[in-house]
């Protein structure tokens, strides 16, 4: 195939225009009759008619050849060259951009962040755009967006291309593929271009119907960032904060960690990262009530990503764990008596109270609300036809010894007075269609199962614990205490993790209203809390505060950082590992796009009529 094509080759036909103009030289000259005084001026009379003869008269007629030549030039231009530099023209290119957190790294020098490069290399691809082709501009970071469809309009794909930013989030190529993968049942395309610095996950489970070419763009300079943020309760008024700090495989240096609350520096602490390694800080905050905390890091030297500087903790008042469990389950609330901090409410008419922790062996109290639960001795409504309850004796056959609740609890010589089986038909995965996970296996069927929804943890025992030796084992209180972490984990009362970056926490707020949430980055969306006054999904894309108000009157502030140790670590994947044993790697190879020749030959035909006009200009003057 010639590396050589041309757009518009029906323009060739202005070849045809050099016929008229090497014609216009063949005329003959008429020259006006004048009596002059001499004949001395008679020689170059003959000598212009001879030059004015057929074949003659280009020997030293430079104008024709520099007109012919501009017109060829000029004809050239209207064909539109380009010079082929792909094996084939691919007439539709989806083109994948990253802006994820780590694509606003800078260079080593300080100047260009990866973004930059990536829109360089896209505005490439848009400047040499043919006018037979056509691109679609798709930015990703956690989720993918479409920034233009398929169009040739260079305007429209430059402002799509400079309008995209940097998000603070961690990237996700698999949303961005899927994205091409939908573009492909409207439009014929057979190859989509990836612009990133690799730093998203190797493995992409995705099956690649189209080829993709992935370019990556330069290494990142060193960084150094907050990659965790948590807060463990010590006493009733102080909680332990632990940060953990990590740097790029180039990173090494110094830097200080300053603790804030409320806008006040409360403490700071200096540390030294080398090469592949971590620093973990411990710092004792006092907040007897609800407070604000931001941990914020200063590198000494030369940071590429700033980003991951800053993180933030809301601390709620401190208060203990509220536990309902009735006057029907002494075991348990012995067990919960001597746990620190943990609030037993026994009341037999608990009312319309909500709890952290719901222990119960009665149906009436399935409606309270509660984080986690645990009933005991109840299927629920949703397995009544999957699961009955043979008052015969058995045992434990098998457990999960690494799930949270069961943790060092040994129930190998627990015996049952209760013998839970699955009905006719039911398999385990049965069980798992319907949410639940199961903890603990019987001979007929599951003992303890698990289950899921949102925020909230349910536990459900098969047996009663009272038909059991399981209260006589020292298990038993170590199962309550584990199920008590759980639960203050789940209303935040003991750990505490940092927000990050991506969607905001749940929050519960007057039912049916709707609140304003500004960003830190001055964005500003409305949204309305659903009947239970729940508002959820809302989408934090920069690290900062965020306030939640309504009619002018702030509700709640909530921080988000990007604590990502991926994005901190700036590590770019060298290829990218589909299903089916697929993999894509990096090219080495340049960009290469059509280049286009008119404007070339446009530049060189304005040349040749500058020359042209010097060269006469000249030749009078002389």
């Amino acid at each position: 195939m010639s590396p050589l094509g041309f757009y518009a080759l029906s323009a060739a036909w202005l070849f045809f225009l050099l016929a008229p103009l090497i014609l216009f030289y063949f005329l003959k000259l008429k020259r006006p009759r004048l009596e002059i005084p001499s004949l001395v001026l008679w020689r170059r009379v003959l000598e212009d008619r001879r030059v004015n003869s057929p074949f003659q008269r280009f020997k030293r007629n430079i104008l024709l050849f520099i007109q012919i030549a501009l017109l060829t030039v000029l004809v050239l231009a209207a064909m539109q060259p380009f010079f082929r530099r792909r094996p084939s023209r691919t007439h539709r290119l989806p083109v994948l951009i990253d802006c994820s957190a780590s694509m606003g790294a800078l260079d080593a020098e300080g100047k260009k962040s990866r973004l930059d490069e990536a829109r360089k290399k896209a505005g490439k691809l848009i400047q040499d755009l043919l006018p037979d082709q056509q691109l679609c501009i798709i930015s990703f970071a956690d989720t993918a967006r479409k920034r233009t469809g398929f169009t040739n309009n260079k305007r429209i794909l430059a402002e799509a291309l400079a309008a995209i930013e940097v998000e603070d989030v961690a990237s996700n190529t698999e949303d961005a593929l899927r994205m091409a993968q939908a573009l492909a049942r409207s439009f014929s395309f057979d190859e989509v271009l990836l612009l990133s610095d690799g730093n998203f996950p190797a493995q992409a489970n995705f099956e690649l119907s189209f080829n993709l070419n992935y370019q990556r763009t330069a290494p990142a300079g060193p960084n150094l960032g907050i990659t965790s943020l948590n807060a463990r309760r010590s006493s009733d008024d102080s909680w332990d904060l632990f940060v953990q700090v990590e740097g790029s495989p180039a990173a090494a240096g110094s830097a200080r960690l300053e603790i804030s609350r409320d806008g006040d520096v409360i403490g700071s602490e200096d540390i030294v990262i080398t090469n592949d390694s971590s620093e973990k800080v411990v710092v004792r905050v006092r907040a007897p009530k609800a407070a604000g905390l931001k941990a914020t890091l200063i590198p000494d030297g030369f940071d590429s990503l700033a980003a991951d500087n800053a993180a933030y903790l809301d601390l709620p008042a401190a208060r203990p764990l509220w536990v309902y469990v009735p006057e029907s389950l002494p075991a348990y609330r012995h067990a919960l008596s001597s746990i620190r901090g943990v609030r037993v409410f026994t009341g037999e008419d608990p009312g319309d109270s909500s709890y952290d922790l719901v222990i119960t062996d009665r149906e009436s109290d399935l409606a309270l609300e509660a984080t986690t639960c645990l009933t005991v001795g109840i299927v629920p409504p949703d397995l009544a036809k999957s699961i009955r309850i043979e008052r015969t004796a058995s045992e434990v056959v098998d457990w999960e010894r690494n799930s949270s609740l069961l943790r060092h609890v040994e129930m190998r010589d627990v015996l049952l007075l209760d013998n839970p089986a699955s009905s006719a038909g039911t398999q385990e995965a049965n069980y798992e269609n319907m949410g639940y996970e199961i903890l603990a296996h019987g001979h007929r069927g599951p003992l303890v199962l698990q289950r899921r929804q949102g925020g909230r943890s349910s536990f459900h025992m098969m047996f009663h614990t009272d038909r059991s030796t399981l209260p006589y084992r020292v298990g038993f209180p170590i199962l309550v205490s584990n199920l008590v972490e759980i639960a203050m984990r789940q209303a935040g009362v003991a750990e505490i993790p940092a927000t990050r970056t991506g969607v905001l926490p749940p929050l519960t707020l007057v039912p049916d209203s709707v609140y304003t949430i500004d960003g830190p980055d001055g964005a500003s969306v409305e949204r309305t809390t659903d009947a239970a006054g729940r508002l959820s999904g809302v989408s934090c894309a920069r690290v900062g505060v965020y306030t939640v108000s309504t009619g002018g009157a702030v509700k709640a502030r909530l921080g988000a950082g990007l604590l990502s140790a991926r994005e901190t670590a700036l590590a770019g994947q060298e290829e990218i590992q589909f299903n089916e044993d697929l993999s894509v790697a990096a090219s080495s190879e340049t960009l290469k796009t059509e280049r286009p020749l008119w404007s070339t030959l446009a530049f060189i035909a304005f040349f040749i009529l500058l020359g042209e006009w010097w060269y006469f200009q000249r030749k009078s003057g002389g």
